[in-house]
C-alpha cells in the first residue's frame, strides 16, 4: 500500500465511519424515541383499554427499533476503540441504567399482554421507558459537557456526569419523546384517543421548546468551545439558518396540531429532533471524547474499519429494507378495540 493511499484511508474512513454511526443513533432516537414515548405516556392514559391501543401501534416496530442502538454502540466500539474505552468508564452508571431500563420494558412489554392483572407491568413498563430516557439524555449532557482525559484514559470521578446540565438534557430528552410518542399516536389512532393525544402534544410541543431554548443558552454560556464555533465570524453567517429553520418547524407543528393535522406534527416533532441533533454535531465535530480526543486520534487501524465496513456495508442495506417492509406492512390506524395479546 502506498503512503498516499494509506494517509488517504486514515483520513477518510475515520469520516464514513463517524457518519455511520452518527446515523445510526439518529435512527435509533427518531425510531425508538416514539416508542418510549409512549411508555413515558402509559401512566397518563385514561383507559387501560386506551393503553392496549398505544402498546398496538409499536407492536411490530419496537424491537427492530433498537437495531439502530446496536449498531451505534457496536460501530463505536470497533471503529473507535480509544473513545469507547474513554467514554464508558467516564458514563458507566447511567449507560448501565439505561440499558437494564431497555431490559427491563421489554419484558414488561410482552409480559404485559400475556397476564391477567396488567396493572403491575404497564408500571414496569412505564418506569422503564422514563429511566431509559432519562438515562439518554443524561448520558447526551455528560458528552456534551466534555469528559476528563489524561495519557488516553478516563481521568475523572465516578459521578462527574452527574451536573444541572445533565438533569436538564436528561428531562428535554423525556419531553421529546413524549412529544414524538403523542404525535405518533395522533397518527396511528383514531377518535378520543387520538384527540387526547393531540392535547398533550400541545403541551410537550411547549416543553420541548423550553428544553430547546434552555439548552441553546446553557451550551454558549458554560462551554467557550461551543460559543466559539456558534458565534465567531465568519461561521455565524452559515449557521444562523439552523435555529431559524428549528423555530419555522416548531411553528408549523403546533400550527398542524392546532388545524387537525395528523401527519405533519410527527414529521415536524421528528424535524425537530434532526435540528437539535445537528446542532450538536456543529458544536462537538469533530470530537468524540469532547473537548480532547477527535475522530482520528480515536479511530481503529485503517485495516480493522475496512474489515468491518465490508460487513457493514453488506447488513446496512439489509437492516433498511426490513425496517421500510415493516413500516409498510404496518401502515394506517390502529383502530378500538385493537390490542397486543
Amino acid at each position: 500500500m502506498s503512503s498516499d493511499l494509506a494517509f488517504d484511508l486514515a483520513v477518510d474512513l475515520p469520516m464514513i465511519w463517524a457518519a455511520i454511526i452518527a446515523i445510526a443513533v439518529m435512527m435509533y432516537v427518531i425510531m425508538d424515541g416514539f416508542d418510549l414515548g409512549i411508555g413515558a405516556l402509559f401512566p397518563f392514559a385514561r383507559s387501560q383499554a386506551d393503553q392496549d391501543r398505544m402498546i398496538a401501534t409499536v407492536a411490530p416496530f419496537w424491537d427492530g427499533n433498537e437495531t439502530w442502538l446496536v449498531l451505534g454502540g457496536g460501530g463505536l466500539m470497533v471503529a473507535f476503540p480509544l473513545a469507547y474505552a474513554i467514554i464508558m468508564p467516564a458514563l458507566y452508571l447511567p449507560v448501565i441504567g439505561m440499558l437494564l431500563a431497555l431490559i427491563f420494558r421489554g419484558v414488561a412489554f410482552e409480559f404485559r399482554a400475556l397476564a391477567r392483572r396488567k396493572r403491575g407491568w404497564s408500571i414496569a413498563f412505564a418506569a422503564g421507558s422514563l429511566v431509559a430516557s432519562f438515562a439518554q439524555g443524561v448520558v447526551l449532557g455528560g458528552l456534551v459537557q466534555g469528559i476528563a482525559v489524561e495519557n488516553g484514559a478516563f481521568a475523572g470521578g465516578t459521578f462527574d456526569w452527574l451536573t444541572p446540565f445533565s438533569v436538564l438534557c436528561g428531562l428535554g430528552v423525556i419531553a421529546g419523546y413524549g412529544l414524538l410518542g403523542a404525535t405518533w399516536l395522533v397518527m396511528k389512532t383514531d377518535g378520543e384517543l387520538a384527540q387526547w393525544a393531540r392535547r398533550r402534544a400541545l403541551w410537550l410541543f411547549a416543553a420541548v421548546l423550553v428544553f430547546m431554548a434552555a439548552v441553546s443558552l446553557w451550551t454558549p454560556l458554560a462551554f467557550p468551545r461551543i460559543a466559539e464555533r456558534w458565534f465567531t465570524l465568519p461561521n455565524f453567517y452559515f449557521l444562523w439558518p439552523v435555529p431559524t429553520l428549528t423555530g419555522l418547524i416548531a411553528l408549523a407543528g403546533w400550527w398542524g396540531l392546532n388545524k387537525g393535522r395528523e401527519v405533519l406534527p410527527f414529521l415536524s416533532a421528528i424535524a425537530l429532533f434532526l435540528f437539535g441533533y445537528l446542532g450538536l454535531a456543529i458544536s462537538l465535530f469533530p470530537y468524540l471524547v469532547p473537548p480532547s480526543i477527535d475522530i482520528w486520534q480515536a479511530a481503529a487501524s485503517p485495516a480493522s474499519q475496512t474489515f468491518m465496513l465490508a460487513g457493514t456495508v453488506v447488513m446496512l442495506p439489509i437492516i433498511i429494507g426490513y425496517t421500510v417492509l415493516v413500516y409498510w406492512l404496518f401502515r394506517g390506524k390502529v383502530r378500538e378495540g385493537a390490542g397486543y395479546h
